[in-house]
């Protein structure tokens, strides 16, 4: 037991969980948090907007594996953060928000405070997990305990701890909030059991893993390999097995090719996916074999798609045991020869879908590290070019707002995993109306002096809703933009900026960004570089 502010607990409280840097803006109603960050060894990197704040917490805790925390002041500050936790919620991604609130004996009527908003926690209640609001310097401790076993302890998500204006002041005697060995949920041995003989017994098996197996690529590798099974992932499981594998079938889930594979399958083991439309846009998978599905989370593992086998486990532990089970059994190389044809029918697909932007996906590719990170955002060179056509091969390597498809993540995004990976290679790919969304981002980036690369891919405008408008026979409206010198605007918020015209410039330019002491805007006009 210590005296101590409520401020000062938060931050003791954030730093005994392992917390050291938050995503923030300062403002009246947090100062009596940020007094005691730099005491307790917490850096903070000062964003533009809060929305980036939580889409950069979004990205470091996609990257690092441990929660992102977003600390911002209260009523706009805290609505200005909801798309971004409404992102991570979609996508399972552990998020921390933290915020003052209107004072524990504020009336429920208006009266004018400073940031008032009519109910600011049931707004931030509405898209994360959990909303907690302390009412007294003591509970802190515990609601940050609390959060953490709930970002941590089965299906990550994001979580908001509100601490009252006047508590954040006040003095009281009271202890740090105490981090927890959470257990790991694995799922009973007949279940597993039944799993295995399915597998062993299979001809043609097949695996698709999402981003609840991020922390399991090992094992899926060698499940694999085992098998003789083709891979195929999500988006936010892209790179979980390396992508120039002769098993990997990439990031095309929606591919029509994938679909037919996935249908052939006599077994297909789901691992930490939930079968999502924005995964395939392009319909549901129909299933003719056995489904064994991989979850964490039990409301999640019937959604979409209903198992033959339900194993409700962490997807390290669940892969283990099968391996395990499954002993010196394999599948030999037949499985792989015939994944191989599957392999070279995904990829044509792949790349015809892709064609408009091949050779900047070529150009990006040829200067990539093997652990590089790439943070796309929800544009058509990302979700058609970029996804199922540059190839990445580490877990959490592409960041991409899938569920929610959140336009001008990426840039805030890849700051996040910047400051995450300061050592590795991080790139942004967006395009010209969503970059627009978070734009100043960059000058956060400058102050920084990060090397990270803005690649803008400019079309003039919202070209997937013009080309969707086309189809129901609209005339366009609302989806032409006159494009701005990006490059400009880069060099004006504090980067470097520089217009792409051809795809040797872009992989020239592109190296030097990655060592460059700031960060670097590169415009490229959609198959202008061509």
């Amino acid at each position: 037991m210590a005296l101590m502010t409520g401020g000062e607990a938060v931050a003791r409280s954030l730093a005994a969980h392992g917390t050291d840097v938050v995503f923030g803006i300062p403002g009246n109603h947090n100062l009596p948090i940020y007094e005691h960050l730099a005491s307790n060894n917490i850096r903070h990197f000062l964003s533009r907007h809060e929305q980036g704040c939580g889409f950069a917490a979004d990205g470091f805790a996609r990257v690092s594996g441990r929660p992102g925390v977003a600390l911002v002041t209260a009523g706009p500050a805290v609505l200005n953060t909801l798309a971004a936790l409404s992102q991570s919620y979609a996508d399972s991604i552990p998020v921390l928000m933290v915020s003052p609130g209107m004072p524990l004996r504020h009336p429920h009527g208006s009266t004018g405070h400073l940031h008032e908003v009519k109910d600011q926690q049931a707004a931030v209640d509405a898209v994360v997990a959990v909303s907690h609001r302390v009412s007294s310097v003591d509970e802190i401790g515990d609601a940050i305990t609390q959060a953490f076993a709930d970002m941590t302890a089965g299906r990550p998500r994001p979580v908001h701890v509100e601490i009252p204006i006047d508590v954040l002041d006040e003095v009281a005697d009271t202890e740090v909030g105490l981090p927890l060995a959470t257990s790991v949920v694995s799922a009973p041995v007949g279940q597993l059991k039944r799993a295995a003989v399915a597998l062993a017994e299979c001809s043609r098996p097949g695996i698709v893993v999402g981003g609840g197996a991020r922390a399991a690529s090992a094992e899926v590798l060698r499940l694999a390999e085992k098998l003789g099974a083709a891979v195929v992932t999500t988006t936010n499981g892209k790179g979980i097995i390396p992508e120039d594998h002769p098993l990997s079938l990439g990031a095309g889930a929606h591919l029509h090719t994938v679909a037919e594979w996935a249908r052939s399958r006599d077994v297909l083991i789901a691992v930490g996916t939930d079968f999502g439309s924005s995964d395939l846009w392009n319909g549901g998978w129909t299933l003719d074999g056995t489904l064994v599905r991989i979850d964490i989370d039990p409301r999640q593992i019937g959604v979409n798609v209903r198992p033959d086998v339900s194993l409700v486990s962490d997807a390290t532990t669940a892969l283990r045991s099968l391996l395990d089970l499954l002993g010196a059994s394999s599948h030999g190389d037949g499985g792989k020869r015939e994944s191989a044809s599957w392999v070279s029918r995904v990829h044509e697909e792949a790349a015809l879908e892709g064609a408009l932007w091949e050779h900047e996906m070529k150009a990006i590719a040829a200067v990539l590290d093997r652990d590089a990170i790439v943070a796309g955002d929800s544009a058509a060179a990302c979700y058609y070019g970029l996804r199922a056509n540059l190839p990445l091969h580490t877990p959490g390597a592409f960041l991409y707002p899938t569920g929610s498809g959140t336009l001008g993540y990426g840039l805030p995004a890849a700051i996040g995993a910047k400051v995450a990976m300061p050592e590795r290679q991080v790139v942004a790919v967006m395009g010209d109306g969503g970059v627009m969304f978070t734009l100043p981002e960059l000058a956060a980036a400058a102050a920084e002096g990060l090397a990270l690369p803005l690649i803008v891919i400019d079309n003039g405008g919202y070209g997937q809703i013009r080309t969707n408008m086309g189809l129901r026979g609209y005339e366009p409206l609302g989806v032409d933009l006159p494009s701005p010198d990006f490059a400009a605007a880069g060099r004006a918020l504090g980067c470097h900026g520089i217009t792409i015209e051809s795809p040797e410039r872009l992989s020239e330019e592109l190296a030097k960004a990655f060592v460059a002491d700031r960060p670097t805007v590169l415009h490229v006009r959609e198959g202008g570089s061509a």
